[in-house]
């Protein structure tokens, strides 16, 4: 399973907080909200019903008639949401016919109603909550009144929601700080990975301003410093593989004449010295590959001189100089802007790759998108094993189809070069699998619009 990157870790670890830290306020905001509401509401509620139960003491006696005692009731302005009864003995009054307002207070408050003492409890009535408030009378007369919370909880519900909606538009906030936050402190290291792509490119002289991010100061120092040496060690090797190609050239020239020699006399010497002239000859052309090759890779490493080239033209010409029937490249024409010199070896580096390992190139396909242009190059051989992709492309490595081969020919050199050359241009090369047999060499370029 994939690590999610450190910019969404960050990002949903300041979304987890605040929307935390928000439902956490939320909650203890609604219950300090509610207790204040509720003690409220009910000392409200307990300061009318003693108010309506001084008023039916007055005028209930211990001799009014049953009628006299609903008529007190009715006196009492208890609006749309209390409801009063009064018990006497066994016997219920209310202000009209009883709709279900005993029934909703507790047996267990009654008794302690009973015995004298005034009650205040919250229940359920008809699905609604409510406050029973007992007012004991009389020995045997209590004064009830059921104050209904129906307003209460659709003030809380709506309080419930307003929370829900703070505590979620918290939560997209934090998220939207986390994504900046990162985004802030990621910049400079932004800044450190543009700069090794560049270097990585080819451009040498990438270096970052400790100036710009005070607090890694020591980090782009160090940076600089680690670029300087890595700068100064590739120039030693460059100088070095090139100064000893460059003397290696001469005595090469001159064995290379002898060794031609020895091959044009071939039929006047016996068997065995002209089989060895023949190898002699064979391995000092090898040899002078090599050299050219290690020449060309110590240059690699110089930035592009781009200008515009007709890509599809020099495909043809080089298909033309290495035996490949120019009908293979892709009709048309490519004007991209690319360095000529590279992109001809590369190209040809890529035709000897198919020559010598793949039966020959059946197709150069050049394509072009946006500012971006693509190389191919197919062959028809036994392609590249699994084993062999990872690590084709490096300097002195043979794909294992080599060994196929009679004359045991070839430096290792020519893929690395058209690596070097893919990446002076800022661009990349891979191997993929040719639909129905063989090997696809991709070679992608940026920034290559005229």
């Amino acid at each position: 399973m994939r690590r999610a990157g450190l910019r969404a870790r960050v990002t949903a670890g300041f979304t987890a907080g605040a929307l935390g830290l928000s439902a956490v306020m939320a909650l203890v905001s609604y219950q300090i909200t509610r207790q204040s509401l509720l003690a409220e509401r009910e000392a409200t509620a307990v300061r009318a019903a003693y108010y309506d139960a001084a008023i039916v003491r007055e005028g209930v006696g211990a001799g009014a008639r049953p009628e006299n005692i609903s008529a007190v009731l009715r006196t009492l302005d208890t609006g749309e949401d209390r409801r009063a009864v009064l018990r006497r003995g066994d016997v219920w009054y209310a202000r009209q016919a009883d709709t279900g307002a005993t029934g909703a207070i507790p047996a267990e408050l009654q008794q302690r109603a009973a015995q004298g003492r005034p009650v205040v409890q919250r229940v359920r009535a008809d699905g609604v909550a409510a406050l029973v408030v007992a007012v004991p009378l009389a020995p045997d007369t209590v004064y009830y009144e059921i104050d209904s919370l129906r307003e209460l909880e659709q003030t809380l519900r709506v309080l419930t929601l307003v929370l829900t909606l703070v505590a979620a538009g918290t939560g997209a906030a934090g998220a939207g700080l986390g994504w900046y936050a990162t985004r802030y402190v990621l910049r400079p290291l932004t800044r450190v990975a543009d700069a090794a792509q560049e270097i990585a490119g080819g451009r040498s002289d990438a270096r970052l301003d400790p100036a710009a991010e005070p607090d890694l100061a020591r980090l782009s120092t160090s940076f600089n410093h680690m670029v300087d040496e890595l700068s100064a060690r590739l120039e030693r090797d460059r100088r070095f593989a090139a100064d000893v190609s460059h003397e290696l050239r001469s005595p090469l020239q001159t064995l290379a004449a002898a060794a031609s020699v020895l091959t044009r006399r071939a039929d006047r010497l016996d068997e065995r010295s002209a089989t060895a002239a023949g190898l002699v000859a064979d391995e000092v052309a090898r040899f002078q590959s090599l050299v050219n090759d290690l020449l060309e890779l110590a240059r690699s490493d110089q930035p592009a001189r781009r200008g515009p080239v007709d890509v599809a033209q020099l495909a043809r010409r080089v298909c033309a100089e290495h035996g490949v029937p120019e009908d293979v490249v892709t009709p048309g024409s490519y004007v991209w802007r690319v360095d000529r010199r590279r992109i001809e070896q590369l190209l040809g580096n890529l035709l000897d790759n198919a020559a010598a390992y793949g039966g020959g190139a059946t197709a150069v396909r050049l394509a072009f998108d946006g500012d971006r242009g693509r190389i191919e190059v197919d062959d028809e051989g036994p392609g590249v094993s699994a084993e062999d992709k990872p690590v084709i492309f490096d300097r002195f490595v043979r794909g294992r189809s080599s060994g196929a081969r009679k004359d045991g020919a070839g430096t290792g050199l020519g893929l690395a070069l058209v690596t070097r050359h893919a990446a002076a241009h800022g661009g990349t090369v891979q191997v993929l699998d040719r639909p129905g047999g063989g090997a696809r060499f991709r070679v992608d370029l940026p920034e290559c619009a005229p």
